[in-house]
């Protein structure tokens, strides 16, 4: 049943009060500490994050058939030795995550630059709105249009771009890896003819094209209150309100609430995760996302379905010349594509039973690795991540035959 504008409103105001109230002490309290929100980062990615660890790093830049221009970074081996690149690979982060996602620990530990000194041309990717990305070539931040795309945009032209910009620029076929919702766009642009056939192999982390057997009691009890109606009620004018959310989240973690309490409500328990460096790992995190994104991941939750996004019956007809959002068909996903997915007991967002979901509807039968103790970050963030996921996800490469220097 459809709420009205006043009901989300209303209902909006007492979960944003509720969510304020429990982190800080005052109305004065919340603007002091929303002033010390991390401000956007002037430098760049390699800049910032990569260079320094003494990885070569160099940016790049194309752009969406609908205007966005996106960040892409090109990494090589730190070992500086003149050698011949090995083959590209691009990284995709997940929700409220950008490139930086995959370089947040040590050299020995993010797969970014493990990959790199593996040999790998590694690229890394930054879907529109982030903060590695660079706008839209007419459109400001601040207008409502620019926010107004779901992932099923983000599959089909943010990541479609990026295969195509980075298959042009080395001549090859591209290996993906994704988490999260980088696995989301993987799966729905590999039903693409166009696009998959320039990819060589993907390799998913907590895979999701079905989010129908979701745990996590934080996320559905927002899906519960219509969260993404009320943003999209209250926010109308602003339409990237998940600056709120971020400060929120600072506000949340700091000193008020334990954020590795906060994560494990969310995505699960994470065996392995360094709380420790929560600190650190906030210093970009969450990046922005859009309203609209939010509303078609609840679509997802509510409906059990891998569908575009719904814009209710008529204007389905509209988009779509239908009067349901169409399916992505895993069904359609070649065979011939070699597929590594890595997936966890734990973990509340890539459930198990949706996991399996997903198996049932490819054609292919991907090389599994299932951690009965691991949850969502782990596999991202985990102090044990490179033997227990990437030695995996390695070998898997290098049984392709196309890797460089194992």
């Amino acid at each position: 049943m459809e709420f009205s504008a006043t009901v989300i409103a209303v209902t909006g105001f007492l979960v944003i009060s509720f969510l304020l109230s429990t982190a800080v002490g005052s109305t004065e309290d919340f603007i002091a500490v929303s002033n010390l929100r991390r401000k956007s980062p002037t430098a760049s990615l390699c800049a910032s994050v990569i260079e320094p660890s003494g990885f070569p790093c160099s940016e790049h830049i194309t752009h969406t058939k609908d205007g966005y221009v996106l960040g892409l970074q090109r990494v090589s081996s730190s070992s500086g030795a003149v050698q011949p690149r090995g083959p590209p690979v691009l990284l995709i982060h997940g929700l409220f995550m950008a490139g930086d996602a995959w370089f947040m620990d040590s050299p020995n530990q993010s797969l970014g630059f493990i990959l790199a000194d593996h040999g790998f041309d590694v690229w890394v990717g930054n879907v529109r709105g982030t903060r590695w990305s660079h706008g839209h070539v007419s459109l400001s931040e601040k207008d409502k249009k620019f926010w107004d795309w779901s992932w099923q945009e983000l599959a089909l032209y943010d990541l479609g771009e990026m295969i195509r910009y980075i298959y042009s620029v080395t001549n090859s076929k591209v290996f993906v890896v994704g988490h999260s919702q980088g696995t989301i766009m993987s799966l729905a642009a590999f039903t693409q003819p166009d696009l998959v056939k320039m990819v060589e192999a993907a390799a998913l982390l907590c895979p999701i094209s079905y989010l129908g057997h979701i745990t996590a009691q934080f996320v559905l009890r927002l899906v519960k209150l219509h969260l993404d109606e009320v943003c999209a009620a209250l926010f109308l004018d602003f339409p990237d309100w998940s600056n709120l959310g971020t400060r929120i989240m600072d506000i949340m973690c700091d000193g008020h609430v334990e954020c590795g309490d906060l994560l494990t409500s969310i995505t699960g328990k994470n065996c392995c995760f360094n709380n420790s460096r929560i600190d650190s790992y906030l210093e970009f995190e969450p990046h922005p996302t859009s309203s609209k994104n939010l509303h078609h991941l609840f679509q997802m939750i509510r409906k059990g379905t891998f569908a575009m996004y719904d814009y209710g019956m008529w204007k389905n007809m509209r988009y779509y010349s239908q009067l349901e959002p169409p399916v992505f068909e895993l069904s359609s996903i070649p065979s011939s594509l070699p597929i590594w997915m890595g997936y966890g007991g734990n973990d509340a967002l890539a459930d198990v039973s949706d996991v399996k979901h997903t198996l049932k509807e490819l054609p292919s039968k991907p090389n599994l690795l299932y951690l009965d103790n691991y949850g969502h970050i782990d596999f991202l963030l985990s102090v044990k991540s490179k033997e227990d996921v990437y030695d995996s996800m390695l070998a898997f490469f290098s049984s392709l035959g196309r890797s460089s220097s194992y």
